[in-house]
């Protein structure tokens, strides 16, 4: 059976929160251990500078969104987690995907949409700060799931149209270069899709109704006492299933835990008291990964390493693809010896040629190269340093030589005048 790739992006612009876990992370987690898909999971950094533009935020989400996974039990050799920029194939491939992107499909896009509709509520100019970035990225976001061929695409409601988008531009590659993309499907769980946040809303960062994953237990009780909740007084019978602070517990307790606490809403429980029991609750089952957390966060070295595993094993798959996709658009060696680009589906099952993994491993070298390039400009101007003091030696030793020749000569011109001038005086 051949396996399904997985694949999700997860953007670098804020902390991680319970809806974060209970909509993506999690299930993404659990998928990653069936033996019958290949996983793929990044942190979409790129992504993050389309709208977010403070450096420190984006830094210290990606620090803070590779430890959450790292945390909550992802396996690095299960699954392939990296992050997006250490992958510059992608990069090269959204140029190429660009280029067979018709502008009307772009415009179409829900962000752009909305970002023009707001413009013209404020009076402005259609695409005023509308940058290029928010403009067409999901021409990127297909370069992100059509570089590693996923077949499944785990979105929200919201991200529907861009895996729609992901599969008109590859089928557009596709009819024109022939076969090499699959045409990806998004993956739509409703029962994950509307996680409430303190004021009742869907939990999201741009609502700030969040409760962060592993927030310290003070902050956690905190948050919790400011979930709103009906005018009800204790002892009066609660209707669990439009309250949040039911629906934050059933998300993470199990069937008879859930009746238990039903039982206790029919029976007029205090709001108090039930917002105690959930955070009591949340509390204890965060415990041991908050605690995993706090250890990796004070040890980046470690998430930094899992990282780059992560960025070496999707570069195996990505940097020779892309070669296949260089051929079949006509970015070739100029010694390539192979069919016209109508073959390049059959191309694609035939063994690579020497030439071709010869470039693949430039690729990859430059790459290493571009890493180690402050260190090595480093050596390179130590080295310079040090020739240049070994030629400055030489030149004066060199005078030296010849000041020392000069003193020499002169002594021995004074030493003959006194000779003459001595038997002179004897004769």
């Amino acid at each position: 059976m051949t396996k399904q790739t997985v694949l999700t992006g997860i953007t670098t612009t804020g902390t991680p929160h319970i809806g974060n876990y209970l909509g993506a992370i999690q299930p993404a987690i659990e998928a990653s251990l069936n033996s019958n898909y290949n996983s793929y999971f990044f942190l979409a950094d790129f992504h993050a500078l389309i709208k977010c533009h403070d450096p420190d935020r984006v830094a210290r989400s990606t620090r803070e969104i590779a430890a959450t996974w790292l945390a909550l039990g992802l396996d690095t050799d299960k699954a392939t987690f990296y992050r997006q920029t250490d992958i510059p194939e992608i990069t090269e491939l959204t140029w190429i995907l660009t280029c067979m992107t018709s502008k009307g499909l772009m415009n179409r896009s829900h962000a752009y949409k909305a970002s023009v509709d707001a413009n013209r509520e404020a009076g402005r100019q259609d695409d005023d700060d509308v940058t290029m970035g928010l403009f067409s990225y999901p021409i990127l976001m297909a370069a992100d799931i059509l570089m590693f061929n996923a077949d499944i695409i785990p979105v929200g409601k919201d991200q529907i149209q861009h895996i729609e988008m992901a599969r008109d531009i590859a089928g557009r590659f596709n009819h024109t270069y022939g076969t090499l993309f699959n045409l990806p499907e998004a993956q739509v769980d409703e029962q994950t899709q509307l996680i409430p946040g303190l004021d009742g809303r869907k939990m999201s960062k741009s609502y700030d109704n969040t409760i962060p994953l592993f927030s310290p237990s003070d902050e956690l009780y905190k948050l919790i006492k400011q979930i709103k909740t009906d005018a009800r007084e204790p002892g009066e019978p609660k209707d669990a299933d439009s309250s949040t602070i039911f629906q934050l517990y059933a998300n993470f307790a199990t069937a008879a835990e859930q009746e238990q606490m039903r039982a206790k809403f029919d029976n007029g429980i205090g709001w108090g008291d039930a917002k105690k029991e959930l955070f009591e609750f949340l509390d204890s089952y965060l415990s041991k990964p908050r605690e995993e957390y706090n250890r990796l966060m004070n040890d980046l070295g470690f998430v930094e390493q899992q990282l780059l595993k992560g960025a070496e094993k999707a570069r195996s798959h990505a940097a020779p693809f892309l070669e296949d996709i260089r051929v079949a658009v006509g970015i070739r060696p100029l010694t390539w010896q192979g069919g016209d680009s109508t073959a390049a589906a059959e191309k694609k099952e035939k063994e690579q040629s020497a030439e071709q993994l010869a470039r693949a491993e430039e690729g990859r070298r430059r790459a290493i190269l571009m890493q180690l390039k402050p260190l090595l400009d480093r050596v390179n101007s130590a080295d310079d340093s040090a020739a240049e003091a070994k030629r400055l030696i030489a030149e004066k030793a060199a005078e030296v030589e010849t000041l020392k020749k000069k003193a020499k000569q002169k002594a021995q011109n004074e030493l003959d005048l006194l000779r003459e001038e001595l038997a002179a005086l004897l004769v």
